[in-house]
């Protein structure tokens, strides 16, 4: 932890950007109060020329030692008030960026990006008639990337614009995502909603919790078939979707299939069945049943003591046998995740998990690099596990994208995180033609994604304007069981009111 100091006041949004890049190289930076002494201090000076150039520099101290950075950027015009600091706040970030870079001898290859969206962006440069030259220069000049990124994220948007050609005008449909928020065990890199089925069913949560989700779909169904509303993606996520019974799952699916309308121009519906532990014929049957062929079936890791260090019930054969399980059922879009940086893994060990994954090939693999979510148990307990250095983080992802390079396999989205070990990415790549079309509208935020369940976010989103705004559902089942009709109610004079139509009473 260091202590930062600015040797001027600063708005408070500047001021948490400032931290942000300075906790790429500190974790858990503070600013320095009056009684604290500095670790860093920076001096700025800047100020916009008669000719619309912002010129900005930076001296960081570091005891005796200092470091020194000079920015400059020319625009056509002065820019509204609110553009103005925009470009001061991203001018200052590239001088502090760089001195810092200066003293720790460490290269950020997403610059002063500290989002979660980075394609994002490139699509509004995109949409903005840039071409890719364009897109390049602007995101080196403007954001301090590397070359590196910017070749996957142009690589990542062609993909995108592959498989949803008509990405630009999805906003006038919508997708769902409904949570369950059970699992066996909870992982302790999880902050999802995930509490144990087991004691919740003895308890009648998991039965109650039910009948609110069939409530919920049912009413969703109504507004959706009156307005005519056409859905493009349905994600079953949580927690564990195939934690509860079969049963429970054929009723549910009936439920989403008796009220959604158009159910026969769906996209993509998929399941997450990422607990190998979850998964049994007869709930593969049930999938099948109802046409779902797009599952998770998630190892993490191929490594058995880290799957017991992380919390997970099940062995690395049981994923194996599982996958094999599931293809036999017909199951022909599987996707699998990997995590970078899982306690006491390596490289070796990664590379471990890369040739399992070779002798399955499943159709999408998602590489995540483990992120210290503020609420996770491993997060609370961090001296307890001990995780990759940067450079061994750093050397993980670059095999995964010459692995899946070499097997065929394209990078089709991306985020980042906060906390993200080694200031890295998250990356699903697939076989062409297999990308999930959930995963690239939820990431563009291209279209309204409306959250049933627990722990559930609609996220509505005015194809106009590009508003976002969002209502969360509870996370605690015991929380949803008593509000769910108050949930339904809210979001549905919500949606009436992004789409312009008579609100509801």
């Amino acid at each position: 932890m260091k202590v930062l100091k600015i040797d001027q006041e600063y708005p408070q949004d500047f001021m948490r950007v400032f931290l942000d890049i300075t906790n790429l190289f500190f974790e858990d930076t503070k600013l320095a109060k009056k009684d604290m002494t500095p670790d860093l201090v920076v001096h700025f000076n800047h100020y916009t020329d008669e000719h619309f150039t912002i010129i900005a520099d930076a001296t960081l101290q570091v005891n005796e030692q200092f470091y020194k950075s000079h920015f400059e950027q020319k625009f056509e015009t002065e820019g509204t008030d609110k553009e103005q600091k925009i470009r001061l706040k991203r001018a200052l970030s590239h001088v502090l960026l760089d001195t810092l870079e200066q003293m720790t001898e460490i290269k950020q290859q997403w610059g002063i990006l500290t989002g979660i969206r980075p394609t994002k962006l490139y699509h509004k440069f995109r949409k903005a008639g840039l071409s890719d030259d364009e897109i390049h220069d602007k995101l080196t000049d403007e954001f301090s990337l590397t070359d590196e990124k910017i070749s996957m994220l142009n690589s990542i948007v062609k993909n995108q614009l592959k498989t949803i050609p008509d990405l630009d005008t999805i906003g006038n449909e919508v997708s769902i995502y409904i949570g369950i928020p059970f699992c066996p065990t909870k992982c302790a890199y999880c902050t999802f909603p995930a509490y144990a089925i087991q004691s919740n069913r003895k308890q009648g949560k998991v039965a109650t919790f039910l009948d609110g989700l069939h409530y919920e779909i049912e009413e969703m169904g109504k507004w959706l078939t009156e307005h005519e509303m056409r859905i493009t993606s349905v994600y079953w996520g949580g927690g564990t979707p195939t934690s509860i019974e079969a049963d429970e799952m054929d009723a549910l699916y009936k439920t989403m299939f008796d009220s959604f309308p158009h159910t026969e121009t769906i996209r993509e519906i998929t399941v997450e069945a990422g607990r190998p532990d979850t998964i049994t014929p007869e709930k593969l049957a049930v999938l099948k049943k109802w046409g779902i062929d797009r599952i998770s079936v998630n190892p993490q890791s191929y490594t058995d003591e880290t799957l017991k260090a992380i919390g997970r019930h099940h062995t690395v054969q049981e994923t194996i046998d599982k996958f094999w399980m599931a293809r036999e059922a017909g199951m022909n879009n599987i996707n699998m995740d990997l995590i970078i940086g899982l306690p006491n893994e390596g490289i070796d060990e990664f590379e471990h998990s890369l040739s399992e994954s070779e002798k399955m090939m499943p159709e999408s693999l998602t590489v995540h690099t483990l992120s210290f979510k503020r609420a996770s148990e491993m997060t609370h307990n961090k001296d307890k596990y001990k995780v990759a250095d940067r450079k061994t983080a750093e050397a993980m992802m670059h095999r995964a994208h010459d692995w899946t390079a070499e097997h065929g396999y394209t990078p089709y989205y991306l985020y980042r995180q906060k906390n993200i070990l080694g200031n890295l990415e998250n990356v699903g790549y697939s076989i062409p033609g297999e990308e999930s079309i959930y995963n690239i509208v939820i990431m563009e935020e291209v279209q309204t994604i409306i959250g049933l369940g627990c722990g559930a976010s609609t996220k509505l989103v005015n194809a106009e304007t590009s508003k976002i705004t969002q209502y969360h559902n509870p996370k605690d089942p015991a929380a949803y069981i008593l509000t769910f009709e108050d949930a339904i109610h809210k979001k549905i004079q919500a949606l009436d009111e992004l789409y312009g139509f008579e609100v509801s009473k």
